[in-house]
């Protein structure tokens, strides 16, 4: 079998975590690494990570930040900004940094999500 993507989330919400978590490890192409703290994920987030799937909103860091300081460590990360509050400055600013891609929620579907990083991994 090929290796597996080795995927990190960074959301707040551990629901939203254990959801996509949960999903994505079916397919048995992932290895998943969940963070409830951004601040906690940029410590340990390296150049390992195939894609990192971060959340814009959180209270310890925002997600721009953490997109900053993950992308000084390994400026070719892949990332997925993921939020529920979207607006054309957070988009174009996420994507001045250096984010791939990004992801409204509520999710229209979890297939929708594995297909958006499925095309961020081929990219």
């Amino acid at each position: 079998m090929d290796r597996k993507f080795k995927i990190a989330i960074v959301d707040d919400e551990s629901e939203i975590l254990n959801m996509l978590s949960r999903f994505l490890q079916r397919s048995g192409q992932y290895e998943i690494v969940t963070f409830l703290n951004p601040i906690n994920a940029i410590s340990t987030i390296d150049t390992s990570y195939d894609a990192v799937m971060l959340d814009i909103m959180m209270p310890q860091m925002g997600g721009l930040e953490a997109l900053e300081k993950i992308m000084e460590k390994n400026p070719n990360q892949k990332v997925i900004m993921m939020t529920a509050y979207s607006t054309l400055d957070k988009v174009l600013k996420s994507h001045k940094e250096g984010a791939t891609h990004y992801l409204m929620k509520p999710f229209n579907s979890l297939d929708s999500v594995e297909k958006k990083l499925q095309e961020v991994l081929k990219g």
